[in-house]
């Protein structure tokens, strides 16, 4: 079967439309390279408070020729990873149970709320006491920063999923469990995933902060050790690492999210072929 022009035409407008956006971001970072390089070479910036793009890519070439960058980067993104899959997964078991008890619900609500309005970064020192000044205390900050979010975040999402579905099923004499596994998660799939795509920053976070605490390794300890010594090109390196590996994670979300859409989408075509 042919494809009619206007849709042929279509796809390769979309399509230029994607490359132009890709070439764009990637041209707007060369040229604040560019720009940051050239203005420190002219002396508008000081190199000593700013540092330079090949003065920071020499030192990454240098921790990489020592083999001790993997060692600091493997250390952190385990550390995050650890800490924004149990923060997430824990934070929706207690949104799922509280939604089942509105009468816990209601009981917990106001200490859900302050402890969302403390300055957990600041309670970090404590948090480490309490859990360890080891790799299990970083873990344990990062948690604290991203499930109470979780928590708050999923009961709101839940709470207020279309009540027409959900009326339907009561009216079939579903179950209020049923209810959350046909309705409530189903249709909360894509706000499920922005709240793990805020997570992700979240548990960074709590990770570098720990770090700052009681790590000898890390990209956190690296950030904090350039700060004591006046390293700005070291600092400067870290926060590159930082933003690199958080994007990864961040399009890793995203293709989850791509793959979760298009198994539900084959899953009801499925479904409506059977009923037929």
């Amino acid at each position: 079967m042919k494809v009619p022009n206007s849709y042929e035409s279509y796809l390769k407008q979309k399509r230029r439309k994607k490359f132009f956006i890709l070439f764009a971001q990637i041209s707007v970072f060369c040229l604040f390279l560019f720009l940051w390089e050239w203005l420190v070479s002219i002396g508008f910036l000081n190199e000593f408070l700013v540092s330079k793009p090949t003065a920071i890519f020499q030192l990454f070439l240098t921790y990489l020729e020592s083999n001790s960058l993997f060692s600091h980067i493997g250390i952190s993104v385990l550390e995050t990873i650890i800490g924004l899959i149990v923060g997430y997964l824990l934070g929706i078991l207690i949104a799922i149970l509280l939604y089942f008890s509105d009468t816990l619900h209601r009981i917990i609500d106001p200490y859900l709320t302050v402890l969302n309005a403390l300055p957990k970064t600041a309670l970090a020192p404590i948090l480490i006491i309490w859990a360890g000044t080891n790799m299990k205390g970083i873990i344990f900050v990062s948690i604290s920063l991203s499930i109470v979010v979780t928590i708050i975040s999923c009961l709101n999402y839940f709470h207020n999923t279309d009540k027409s579905y959900i009326k339907m099923l009561r009216a079939l004499n579903a179950t209020k469990l049923q209810i959350l596994y046909k309705v409530v998660l189903p249709s909360n799939l894509a706000n499920l995933i922005s709240i793990l795509k805020i997570n992700i920053g979240l548990a960074w976070i709590g990770t570098i902060v720990g770090e700052f605490l009681v790590s000898r390794n890390g990209i956190g300890y690296l950030l904090m050790y350039g700060g004591m010594v006046f390293r700005l090109d070291l600092v400067m390196m870290g926060v590159f690492l930082l933003a690199i590996i958080a994007f990864l994670m961040y399009e890793a979300v995203n293709l989850l999210e791509k793959w979760l859409r298009r198994t539900r989408k084959h899953s009801i075509h499925k479904n409506n072929n059977i009923s037929r």
